[in-house]
């Protein structure tokens, strides 16, 4: 399945400090993961791992990086596109020598589509995607039908992609087009206990957003 000509992200202004700078020049070779359209071998990139979570749009990575601590028997590769967090991520990968992470600066619909093999995933996670909220915007919201199938053909049979959206639009856009799909079960769950509340998330809720979580087990 080809990447769509549409991006489901925007690149913003990036105001990257002179650290985040450095973690990204020195630790991205240790580190980081280049775009080329071959499948990964997983189980050689993180050889300790006993199962494998991909995450999409990790914003500064606070999430990322807990939830990794957290769960060390699993190994995750996080894909972005914002640069300070990129760096932030890499310098706390080495601050607190964190093993199972790698990074990914590339289109998470690219890095699917052509370096993840067929039913490789445990788990992917979704957090907080950019919600598009003007109608014309619609089309780029990274949840839709095409995603969705794409998604359930690199997780395991029982794998589990799990979402969350603070804008309620939103969510009910991900639960219509997970409800027309037959390549998974599940819907709306309390939120998990094992996702951290960032900062981002906080702010959300200040602002009287309703955070919705949503997990879908692939049939």
């Amino acid at each position: 399945m080809e990447s769509p000509t549409i991006k489901s992200f925007k690149l913003r202004g990036t105001r990257i400090t002179v650290a985040q700078v450095d973690a990204r020049n020195r630790l991205w070779p240790e580190f980081g993961i280049d775009y080329a359209p071959k499948a990964l071998n997983l189980s050689e990139l993180l050889p300790a791992s006993e199962g494998f979570v991909i995450e999409i749009g990790f914003g500064m990575g606070e999430a990322t990086i807990e939830i990794a601590k957290n769960f060390p028997q699993l190994g995750f590769l996080a894909i972005d596109v914002h640069q300070p967090g990129i760096g932030k991520v890499l310098s706390r990968i080495e601050t607190e020598s964190i093993a199972n992470i790698r990074v990914m600066d590339e289109d998470a619909h690219l890095v699917l589509a052509h370096m993840i093999a067929d039913g490789s995933l445990d788990a992917i996670h979704l957090f907080f995607p950019d919600p598009w909220p003007k109608v014309r915007h619609h089309k780029r919201r990274i949840v839709n039908e095409d995603f969705i199938a794409l998604a359930a053909s690199k997780l395991k049979v029982d794998g589990v992609f799990q979402i969350a959206t603070d804008w309620q639009p939103y969510a009910t856009w991900i639960a219509e087009k997970f409800a027309s799909s037959n390549l998974f079960i599940g819907g709306e769950v309390p939120r998990p206990q094992w996702r951290p509340l960032t900062r981002f998330e906080n702010q959300g809720i200040t602002k009287k957003h309703r955070v919705t979580d949503f997990s879908y087990k692939k049939v």
